[in-house]
């Protein structure tokens, strides 16, 4: 019965151990200046031509900086304790999927989209940003398909995927520790 009673002190004693040795887990800290609470997210200049995308991208980075709850986030400048400004540098569509029917002519049947962005938060009267990455990046991919008409279909359900998954991540790598 002591050799029971002394596994959970000796398990509570390495925890205290562990605990105190410099052992954490990524990501948990916020990096975020407690003195923000209003976000400026004017829309990313978009490069790239693609209709629609700078609205797509920085409507998501809007919903998931208020999914956090602790801002009020704008889609202006004036007013606002930090700004993230973002501008879109590529998109790319790239077959990577190819079959060869019986007509000996090569098809592409699947795609990958990637998105690239330059994105600044920094905090307004500050010169040096919070948190910047001067090539954020995401990338999906989707199949054609058999019917051709589609094929815009796929490529915008895709775009929206991406622009979800890019909101997500931008933000989590802003406000996060990472």
């Amino acid at each position: 019965m002591t050799a029971t009673r002394g596994l959970p002190a000796g398990a509570l004693l390495l925890g205290l151990a562990l605990g105190g040795c410099g052992y954490a887990l990524v990501g948990r800290g916020i990096t975020t200046d407690p003195s923000i609470k209003r976000i400026g997210v004017p829309i990313f200049q978009d490069r790239t031509g693609k209709p629609g995308l700078d609205q797509k991208v920085t409507l998501r980075v809007i919903e998931e900086l208020l999914k956090r709850g602790r801002f009020t986030v704008v889609q202006e400048t004036a007013g606002v304790d930090a700004v993230v400004e973002g501008e879109i540098l590529s998109y790319a569509t790239v077959p990577i999927g190819f079959t060869t029917p019986e007509g000996n002519q090569t098809q592409a049947t699947r795609y990958a989209i990637n998105v690239t962005a330059r994105v600044v938060y920094r905090k307004i009267g500050q010169t040096e940003p919070i948190w910047q990455n001067l090539a954020f990046s995401f990338r999906d991919e989707y199949d054609l398909g058999n019917d051709p008409a589609t094929f815009f279909d796929r490529e915008e359900q895709t775009i929206d995927r991406i622009a979800e998954s890019f909101g997500r991540n931008l933000v989590a790598a802003m406000l996060e520790a990472f």
